[in-house]
C-alpha cells in the first residue's frame, strides 16, 4: 500500500478514535503495510558448521533440523510432544542462505506468505496461514515486540540464533495476538566454547558490509560468559530514494552459579538505520507503472532502536523452577517522503506533496513463570503458571506540505529542494497495557501427551489527540484456552489433535459510539510428525481450520466509519520436511494449500487479496566431504507462489511465479591448514531477475530483483 493510502486509512481511523497501534484483521490496511511477527523461542545453537553449541534461548537444533522449542509451551518440550505446528529456521539455515531480512528468513517456511507488498525495505510484513501478524505477532526471546504505526522494530538476522514459528492461535500463553500464529526471534547468547569471527560482504546496489561476532568465558571464569555481535553496512537499493544503511551492536552477558541452578543472562541491542520513506510505484488504472513515487532529495527513513533486558532462572530442585524474563525498549522513527498525486494531461509533469511522520515508542514487558514437575500415580505433570505484563507508549505526529512537480521528461529525481513540512496534521499519544494470568498442564501417561491451558487477560488502552484535545479510554477482558493430545510411537511417528483460541484488542468505536470488542480466533488442527531417533530428519504435516470473528468492516452508512461484523475463515494443509546428514547434505522442503473466505462483512464470499492458494519451496545445499573438491559447497532453492487475487472483490488476479536462489561456497582450510577458518561464499537471490507485479487490496507493487552478495569470513 502506498504511504498516502496508508495515511488516509490512519486519518480515518483517528477520526473514529481507533488506534492503528492494534490494527487487526485481514482487512486492516495499516497492518497490511507494516512489519512483523509474533514469535516463538528458539535455541542458541546452530549445528556443526555454525557458531554456538546448538542449544540456548529455548531451542535445540541439529543443522536444519529442530529437536525442541519452548515457543509452544514455554517449557523445554521435544517438538514431537507439541500438539501444534512449530516450524524452525535454524542458525545454519540463516548462514547457508545468507539471509538479510526477516522476510527472507521465512521465505521457505510453509504457511508463511512474504512478498504480498513487493519490495519494501522499510518493513518485514508477512502473513501466517492467511492472517497478518505485522503488529501483534512478532516476539523477541519469548517477549512481544510492541509496535506503533511506523515505530516497528527492524530485525538484523546476523544477531539471531534462529527463528521459531508457532502456527495458529497462541493467546493461551502469549495474550493478544494474530490467529495465524506468532514468530519468535532468538538472540545470540554467550557460549561456553570460545568463538570469534569477522566477515566482510560486497554485493548488488553498492552494498558494503563488515561484521564481527565473539563469545566465550570472561576473565577465565566458567561462570561468567560474554558475547558481542556487531555490524556496519553502507548500501543502496533498487529504489532511488531508499538506502539500506545500518549500524548494529548487540552485547550479551551470562552469569551463573557453580551448580548451574541459577542463571542470569543480560541481552542488549542498539541499531541506527536509514532506509527510504516511500517504497511505492505510481499506479494508474489499477496497474503499476515504473514511476517511483519517492524522491532521494526528501526520502529518508531514519531510525534508532534500543533494548535491554534479562532472563533469570533459578532451579530450586527437581520439582520447582522459577523464571523472570524482562525487557525495556525504545524506538525513534523520523520518516520523510514525497508522494505523487496526479500526472498532467500532457504527461510531462507529476504533482507531488511532501510528508513527514515522527514516531517515538517506549515499551516494557515482563513474564514471571513457575514450573513444577509432579507425578499423580502413573501420570507425569509439567505444570506452568505465569503472570505477564506489557506496556507501550507511542507518540505519533504527522504533517504534509507542498513539493515541486516532478519533470517526467527528464525525471529530475533528487535535483530540486524540497522543504520539510511541519507536523500539522496529526499528533496523538497512545498507551496500552495488558496483564495476563495463565496456567498450563502437560500430562504424560504412557505414550499419550495431553496439553491443557487457560489464560485470562485484562487490557487497557488510552488515546489523547493533541489537535482536538480529545481523549478516549477503553478496557477489555478476555479468556483464552487450548487443548491438545499427542500419541508417541516408538518409530518416531506422533499424530496429534488440538484446539486453541486467540484474541486481539481492537481499540475504537463505531459511528454510533459502540465500543469495539476484541477480535477472536479459534483453530482446529490435526497433524502428524515424524522424527526417527536414528536419523536427523523431521517431517510435519497438518490440516487446520481457523475462524476469526469481530473483524472490522466498512460501515455501509458511513464511508469513513467502521463496524464490527466481519468474519474470515482459513482452511488448509501444510507439509514440511527438513534434514541435515553427515554426508554434507541439507534440505528443507515445504508445500502449502490455503483456502480462505470472507464469510461475513465487506466482499462476503470472496478470497482475501494477496494470499495465494498454493505455495511450494525447496532449498538444498551440499558440501563435498572428501577428495580434491573437499570443502566446496553449492546450493539452490526454488520458491513457487501461486495465483492470488489483486483485490478483495476478486475482480482480477496476480500471476503465479517461480523465483530461484543459489549459493556457492568454499572452505579454504580443507585445501591448506594454514587457511583454517577462512571461507568464501556467494549467494544470489532471485537469480533470474524475475520482477513481476503483485497487487493487494487493489494496490500494486513490484517484486525485488536479483540481489547477489559475496562474503569472506574468518573464524578463529
Amino acid at each position: 500500500m502506498s504511504p498516502s493510502l496508508r495515511l488516509t486509512h490512519f486519518l480515518s481511523a483517528t477520526l473514529l478514535s481507533c488506534s492503528c497501534l492494534t490494527a487487526v484483521g485481514t482487512q486492516s490496511a495499516s497492518a497490511q503495510d507494516a512489519i512483523v511477527l509474533d514469535a516463538v523461542t528458539l535455541e542458541g545453537g546452530s549445528g556443526a558448521e555454525t557458531a554456538g553449541d546448538g542449544e540456548g534461548g529455548g531451542l535445540q537444533a541439529d543443522g536444519f533440523v529442530a529437536k525442541a522449542a519452548t515457543v509452544a509451551t514455554k517449557t523445554d518440550t521435544p517438538l514431537k510432544k507439541v500438539p501444534q505446528t512449530v516450524n524452525v529456521v535454524s542458525r545454519q539455515q540463516l548462514e547457508n542462505r545468507k539471509v538479510q531480512t526477516l522476510k527472507e528468513a521465512l521465505g521457505y517456511t510453509p504457511g508463511v506468505r512474504v512478498g504480498a507488498f513487493g519490495f519494501d525495505p522499510r518493513f518485514d510484513s508477512f502473513y501466517i496461514r492467511g492472517f497478518d501478524v505485522t503488529y501483534n505477532g512478532v516476539y523477541r526471546d519469548g517477549l512481544r515486540e510492541m509496535t506503533g504505526n511506523f515505530s516497528i522494530f527492524k530485525t538484523e538476522p546476523y544477531g539471531l540464533e534462529g527463528i521459531s514459528v508457532l502456527k495458529g492461535p497462541s493467546s493461551v500463553i502469549y495474550g493478544g495476538g494474530s490467529p495465524g500464529g506468532i514468530v519468535n526471534l532468538v538472540s545470540k547468547r554467550p557460549t561456553e566454547a570460545p568463538f570469534r569471527e569477522v566477515e566482510t560482504q560486497i554485493g548488488s546496489n553498492n552494498r558494503y558490509q563488515a561484521s564481527f561476532d565473539a563469545s566465550g568465558p570472561l576473565g577465565g571464569s566458567d561462570n561468567v560468559l560474554y558475547r558481542i555481535t556487531g555490524l556496519a553496512r553502507d548500501a543502496d537499493t533498487e529504489l532511488r530514494s531508499a538506502s539500506d544503511d545500518r549500524i548494529f551492536i548487540a552485547p550479551a552477558l551470562t552469569i551463573r552459579s557453580d551448580d548451574r541452578n541459577t542463571v542470569l543472562t543480560v541481552l542488549g541491542e542498539y541499531m541506527d538505520f536509514k532506509t527510504g520513506g516511500n517504497a511505492s510505484y505510481v499506479n494508474e488504472n489499477g496497474k503499476i507503472t515504473g514511476l517511483e513515487s519517492g524522491d532521494p532529495a526528501f526520502g529518508d527513513f531514519d531510525g534508532q532502536q534500543s533494548r535491554i533486558g534479562y532472563e533469570f532462572e533459578h532451579r530450586f530442585n527437581e520439582t520447582l523452577t522459577v523464571r523472570q524474563n524482562l525487557r525495556i525498549a525504545h524506538i525513534d522513527a523520523d520518516v520523510k517522503y514525497t508522494q505523487i498525486g496526479a500526472i498532467s494531461a500532457d504527461r510531462r509533469t507529476a504533482s507531488r506533496t511532501a510528508w513527514r511522520i515522527v514516531d517515538e515508542l517506549d515499551s516494557f514487558v515482563v513474564d514471571n513463570q513457575a514450573e513444577v514437575h509432579v507425578d499423580t500415580g502413573p501420570v507425569k505433570h509439567t505444570l506452568l503458571g505465569g503472570l505477564d505484563y506489557s506496556y507501550v507508549d507511542v507518540d505519533d505526529s504527522y504533517g504534509f506540505g507542498p513539493a515541486p512537480d516532478l519533470d517526467l521528461v527528464n525525471l529530475n529525481y533528487g535535483e530540486q529542494a524540497i522543504a520539510t513540512p511541519g507536523l500539522n496534521l496529526v499528533s496523538t499519544t497512545t498507551q496500552q497495557s495488558q496483564t495476563g494470568l495463565y496456567l498450563q498442564d502437560q500430562l504424560e501417561y504412557e505414550r499419550f501427551v495431553l496439553t491443557l491451558g487457560g489464560r485470562y487477560d485484562w487490557l487497557t488502552a488510552k488515546n489523547f489527540d493533541y489537535m482536538s484535545a480529545l481523549s478516549t479510554e477503553q478496557d477489555d477482558e478476555k479468556f483464552s484456552g487450548r487443548a491438545g493430545l499427542a500419541y508417541l510411537f516408538d518409530n518416531g511417528i506422533s499424530p496429534y489433535v488440538s484446539y486453541s483460541t486467540s484474541f486481539a484488542p481492537t481499540i475504537g468505536r463505531s459511528a454510533t459510539g459502540a465500543t469495539f470488542q476484541p477480535t477472536e480466533g479459534e483453530q482446529e488442527e490435526i497433524g502428524i510428525k515424524y522424527a526417527p531417533d536414528d536419523l536427523n530428519l523431521a517431517v510435519n504435516a497438518a490440516l487446520f481450520r481457523i475462524v476469526q470473528t469481530n473483524v472490522l468492516a466498512q460501515d455501509p452508512d458511513n464511508l469513513l466509519g467502521q463496524i464490527q461484523r466481519g468474519e474470515v475463515e482459513s482452511r488448509g494443509f501444510e507439509l514440511e520436511a527438513t534434514t541435515s546428514l553427515m554426508t554434507g547434505l541439507n534440505l528443507t522442503a515445504a508445500y502449502t494449500y490455503l483456502d480462505m473466505e470472507i464469510t461475513r462483512g465487506n466482499n462476503e464470499g470472496m478470497f482475501p487479496s494477496g494470499i495465494p492458494e498454493h505455495q511450494v519451496s525447496i532449498w538444498s545445499d551440499y558440501t563435498v566431504q572428501g577428495g580434491k573438491a573437499e570443502g566446496l559447497g553449492f546450493g539452490a532453492g526454488l520458491r513457487f507462489v501461486g495465483e492470488s487475487f489483486g483485490d478483495d472483490a476478486n475482480t482480477y488476479k496476480n500471476d503465479s511465479r517461480i523465483l530461484v536462489d543459489a549459493s556457492l561456497s568454499y572452505d579454504f582450510g580443507k585445501a591448506n591448514p594454514r587457511f583454517e577458518g577462512v571461507s568464501a561464499q556467494i549467494n544470489a537471490k532471485n537469480l533470474f531477475d524475475k520482477r513481476d507485479a503483485t497487487c493487494s487490496s487493489g494496490y500494486c507493487y513490484l517484486d525485488e530483483g536479483r540481489n547477489v552478495i559475496g562474503s569472506i569470513r574468518y573464524r578463529f
